[in-house]
């Protein structure tokens, strides 16, 4: 716990770099806006939403888990089970969970308003990995903690997951050209950026596969998986139809998308 927040913040600085520099070194699209304007926007809408969390919801996922944990609640304070099951289990629940959460924000209509900004970015690189409506992040917060009060996973395995959620987030988004014999093989393991940018298509018919942020395998298993994008990856236009004006890279334009 006294690390924790050491951890989780040097491992997301430490991506967002190495996917910076990557992305800048072997880019897997021409970027049209400015990076720098994008990267300002997208960071400050992250920052902004840490400090709502902060502010609005005092508990945090790790404290949760050693609260039900100390006061045996939740499905796995419950059974008894080796660590080396329940940690990988419980990785992987949270995981299916993000997924279908993810699958909700698109499918219910007052969710997919809010998410709405994160589809609204016409460019995608790494820092689109962190543009989420401060709205989308408080709830998501609840839903997490919801299911980690019911399951009531260990403190490490929440760590884990915090950080791969992070990470993959970051990386799924780069704009990074990976040969596509290694990408093949990647993607059997972790969700790739050729995967997750089918996703950011103005195609709706795409935009709603490739839900998955850190393992692949839940869009394979529930039929929600698309290979390649039907015009290839230079071709394919990235955001939505509806929101392409350049205004809506600033800050205080992305915050209005929930409410146009």
């Amino acid at each position: 716990m006294t690390s924790e927040a050491t951890i989780r913040l040097g491992s997301f600085v430490f991506m967002l770099v190495v996917m910076g520099v990557a992305e800048t070194l072997w880019p897997r699209r021409t970027l049209d806006i400015s990076k720098r304007h994008r990267w300002f926007s997208n960071i400050s809408v992250s920052i902004l939403s840490t400090l709502l969390i902060r502010l609005f919801i005092p508990v945090i996922p790790t404290a949760l888990a050693l609260y039900c944990q100390e006061n045996n609640l939740g499905l796995f304070n419950l059974i008894l089970l080796p660590g080396w099951v329940t940690i990988p289990l419980c990785v992987l629940l949270l995981d299916m969970i993000i997924y279908w959460q993810h699958v909700a924000f698109h499918k219910q209509r007052l969710l997919w308003r809010i998410h709405r900004m994160h589809h609204a970015d016409t460019n995608i690189d790494a820092s689109t990995g962190i543009r989420f409506h401060p709205i989308e992040i408080v709830l998501s917060m609840f839903i997490k903690l919801t299911f980690i009060f019911l399951l009531g996973p260990p403190a490490v395995a929440v760590i884990i997951f915090e950080i791969l959620l992070n990470s993959c987030a970051l990386f799924n988004h780069a704009n990074v050209r990976f040969p596509l014999a290694v990408d093949s093989i990647l993607r059997l393991l972790v969700v790739t950026p050729d995967m997750h940018r089918v996703h950011h298509s103005t195609d709706m018919r795409e935009a709603n596969m490739n839900y998955g942020f850190n393992f692949p395998w839940w869009d394979r298993l529930f039929g929600t998986y698309k290979a390649q994008p039907d015009l290839g990856h230079g071709n394919m236009i990235i955001g939505l139809n509806i929101f392409r004006d350049t205004a809506f890279v600033r800050l205080h334009k992305m915050l209005t998308i929930p409410f146009l």
